[in-house]
């Protein structure tokens, strides 16, 4: 069967504005165009329009997507059942959060107790979840499954207290990097404070440190674009200052 973009978009929810700009980036075409100008979809192209809704709802950029599907050597068979695992983990997070939901409505009624840490069930396995979705195949690699579960697993038990803790250190960090940055010295005093807070910061999260490990993740930030941009979005350079710091401070770099 074959469908217009009116009828495409109508069938499958999305817009026609969307499917148009699909085919402007070039991650679904349309099977043709008739003799009136109008783009026509077959079967193909539905098969991909659900791939990319699958993508889009596990929170997948269209620029990764449209690197998946367009590969000479993407599996569609595959693709789906990676899928159903990412959406029984999905529904796994939201059983969760209901629950906690339920446990908090319960405890406001005065019908049950309720701790600190089941109160934040189901946030912190939704942090460790997207951080997987984004980061996972790349610090597997880099570090070995053993070491990213150990630390997925401390972040998880994880107290109120702790969080707390982690959170103040992650604005501090912010703060005293933008104001080392400004002397443009890495090994400047304040730098290197940065980068000692950046150690603490990592504390909570790793379950070894090792100065190798945290020059390592310094590169990264000037390597992977992702992390580059979170630094650099408010002054471009950031990154690059963050990682020489961190080299002075590990003895990586003198």
């Amino acid at each position: 069967m074959e469908y217009t973009v009116q009828k495409l978009g109508s069938l499958a929810g999305v817009s026609t504005r969307t499917l148009r700009y699909y085919d402007e980036i070039g991650i679904l075409k349309p099977a043709r165009i008739n003799s009136s100008g109008y783009r026509i979809y077959g079967q193909k192209e539905v098969d991909r329009l659900q791939q990319i809704l699958f993508y889009r709802e596990l929170g997948v950029s269209l620029d990764r997507i449209k690197e998946i599907v367009t590969s000479p050597s993407f599996d569609g068979a595959a693709a789906l059942r990676e899928h159903r695992e990412k959406l029984l983990e999905k529904k796994e997070q939201l059983e969760l959060l209901i629950a906690n939901v339920d446990k908090t409505i319960a405890l406001t009624e005065g019908r049950m107790e309720m701790s600190d840490k089941e109160k934040f069930e189901g946030f912190k396995k939704k942090m460790i979840d997207e951080n997987e979705e984004k980061y996972g195949k790349e610090i597997r690699q880099k570090y070995g499954d053993d070491t990213v579960d150990k630390s997925n697993a401390k972040l998880q038990n994880m107290t109120q207290a702790q969080h707390d803790e982690v959170t103040a250190l992650a604005e501090q960090i912010t703060v005293t990097l933008a104001e080392a940055f400004k002397t443009g010295d890495p090994a400047d005093e304040l730098a290197q404070k940065a980068a000692e807070l950046h150690k603490q910061w990592l504390c909570y999260y790793w379950n070894e440190y090792s100065k190798e490990a945290h020059a390592g993740l310094a590169q990264v930030y000037v390597d992977d674009e992702r992390f580059t941009a979170y630094y650099d979005k408010e002054q471009p350079g950031t990154a690059a200052f963050l990682k020489d710091a961190i080299h002075i401070y590990t003895g990586m770099k003198r």
